[in-house]
């Protein structure tokens, strides 16, 4: 399991109407990259940056069909969260629940048929309960 004093990386492209065309999110951790899979990513195709936004978290658990794998839904909860924290980045915006300064755009570029901005990604101030992989793993 993820543990929260690490950053994580996200890559967004939009295309030249601002709405998604991928976005890859990674989080490195003791040593490890955990990364969030691909489901979110190709259900947010074709957004605009606005309806990213307005993704809610349990809509997502189950549409995406993971009510039943805890795992993935904390690596959901941290890639949504990154990818909202992102655009409100990009916009210069603020949003009720979203922190922004979590969010440090290390590069954008314009081409002529997309835009690609790279992120670094702060942990989140408050995360679910987690117990830390060294102790997890340990036996009574």
């Amino acid at each position: 399991m993820p543990c929260s004093d690490s950053s994580s990386g996200l890559n967004i492209r939009l295309d030249l109407n601002e709405c998604l065309v991928k976005f890859d999110f990674a989080k490195i951790t003791c040593s490890s990259e955990i990364g969030g899979g691909k489901k979110l990513s190709d259900f947010c195709v074709g957004k605009s940056l606005e309806e990213l936004l307005d993704l809610d978290f349990r809509m997502l658990v189950t549409l995406l069909n993971l009510n039943a794998d805890e795992e993935s839904q904390f690596i959901l909860y941290m890639e949504l969260d990154a990818l909202k924290s992102a655009v409100t980045q990009y916009l210069g915006i603020e949003r009720e629940g979203v922190d922004p300064d979590r969010c440090k755009i290390t590069s954008v570029e314009h081409g002529e048929e997309y835009t690609d901005i790279a992120l670094v990604i702060l942990p989140p101030k408050e995360l679910p309960k987690i117990l830390p992989c060294s102790l997890s793993e340990r036996k009574d």
